[in-house]
């Protein structure tokens, strides 16, 4: 036990485990990359045995969202550009074409208490802790842990993180607070005549540096006022399909170095070692 404590201090404190765990996980690797071969093996089969009229209805409807899609693009690429104009006459600037990188999930925390997953993306490929991650909706959380090919990444549901948020109607910043659950979030400590109300918005204020400003989060389903309290909560419900989803998107908005220069601890992720 005395070692063990030893340990954790010594990491938790010098990072002098690094190397060690970086080690682990490329020796952990192949165990992984088996594990999760059978799914992968099972929906290869599954997709052969897929008849034809299927395949032909899937191809339609897809054709179809295509094209709706590029229809939508063609406005918000008109959109873009107007506020590029817009942002000229007012003489600032606008930082567009940031690079991503889609990830697909590779494994789950099974810790009920804990709601982080495994993507498939490491260091290899460019990938740093604290880096944000989103899906097609809004934001999912940001990366914890870096290995060579895999990288944990924390959502924003989990009960250790915190995430800056505003009321996109008002302005109104707070602090989104994860339950632990993957559908709840919480706004704690809010005064009572706060102008939040249910269905408002919630989008990324961009403090701290880590997430970029104006990504959606959520929206309020409920705002709880108890007799005897000091404080008003809010419940949001996630943009994000954090349950569901696969596939994530990794974002470059800021380089390792300038995230570590403009990272604020008291309003960023709280994640354990």
């Amino acid at each position: 036990m005395v070692v063990s404590i030893g340990l954790i201090v010594a990491d938790h404190r010098y990072h002098h485990l690094g190397i060690v765990r970086s080690v682990l996980k490329v020796m952990t690797y192949p165990l992984q990359f088996a594990a999760h071969a059978p799914v992968a093996v099972g929906r290869w089969v599954g997709e052969l045995w897929s008849n034809r009229g299927e395949l032909q209805q899937q191809n339609l409807a897809l054709d179809r969202e295509n094209l709706t899609l590029k229809s939508r693009l063609q406005q918000l690429e008109a959109l873009e550009a107007e506020n590029m104009r817009l942002r000229d006459l007012l003489g600032s600037s606008l930082k567009i074409g940031e690079r991503v990188l889609i990830a697909e999930l590779q494994a789950v925390d099974l810790d009920p208490y804990r709601q982080r997953v495994v993507i498939n993306k490491g260091s290899s490929s460019g990938v740093f802790v604290g880096q944000p991650v989103l899906d097609a909706n809004a934001v999912m959380g940001q990366v914890v842990e870096v290995g060579p090919w895999t990288a944990t990444v924390i959502l924003i549901t989990d009960a250790t993180h915190s995430l800056p948020v505003q009321v996109n109607r008002n302005g109104l910043r707070s602090i989104a607070e994860g339950t632990g659950l993957a559908n709840r979030l919480e706004l704690a400590h809010l005064p009572y005549d706060a102008d939040i109300r249910e269905g408002d918005l919630l989008v990324t204020s961009g403090l701290g540096g880590v997430f970029p400003r104006g990504y959606p989060v959520g929206r309020v389903s409920a705002v709880k006022i108890e007799s005897g309290k000091p404080f008003a909560t809010a419940v949001i419900t996630p943009a994000a399909r954090l349950d569901r989803i696969r596939e994530m998107l990794l974002v470059w908005t800021l380089s390792p170095e300038g995230l570590k220069d403009r990272r604020d601890p008291s309003a960023q992720a709280k994640a354990a070692p």
